[in-house]
């Protein structure tokens, strides 16, 4: 797995002719930076961008303000913006079942188990968080599915005793 959060901080800085950063007469400048010449354009809006400015993704070059979510779609689709939660629907499908009605257990408490065991290193959130929704998980799946093998167990003994009394 590779996470590239900023890429030019991990490139490798390029030999720049110090007369190239200056700003002659009739250059273009930065759209951020007034001071410093434009090297390239950003190819989702065409901004004039330094060398400080840009920012190379996929082999596309893109602004700061282009790269800023705004609620909408983002427009890099190598940015991750959102991730699904295991962990919280591993532990939905441990309790929900349980508290609606217990039949569903059956199903739920292995999926609940393969899910949060399927799913445990797997970076849980854009925001870290801790593993307790997954042992919680785990707990009650495997809690689960002993009251149901002892349920099975008890009915089994139940009805091998009454075939024995008659």
């Amino acid at each position: 797995m590779q996470v590239d959060f900023f890429p030019a901080l991990f490139r490798e800085p390029a030999a720049i002719d110090p007369g190239q950063l200056t700003l002659a007469e009739g250059d273009a400048h930065c759209y951020e930076h007034a001071s410093k010449k434009a090297i390239t354009l950003c190819n989702a809006c065409g901004r004039f961008l330094c060398a400080l400015c840009e920012v190379e993704i996929d082999g596309k070059v893109w602004c700061p303000s282009c790269l800023q979510p705004d609620g909408t779609e983002p427009r890099v689709q190598a940015l991750e913006s959102r991730r699904t939660l295991y962990d919280s629907v591993a532990l939905a499908l441990s309790t929900w079942p349980v508290l609606l009605f217990f039949y569903p257990c059956l199903l739920t408490a292995p999926l609940a188990l393969f899910v949060a065991i399927r799913h445990w290193n797997r970076p849980s959130s854009l925001i870290p968080r801790s593993k307790w929704r997954m042992l919680v998980a785990v707990i009650l799946s495997a809690g689960e599915l002993a009251l149901l093998a002892a349920l099975v167990v008890a009915i089994l003994a139940a009805t091998r005793k009454l075939a024995v009394q008659r």
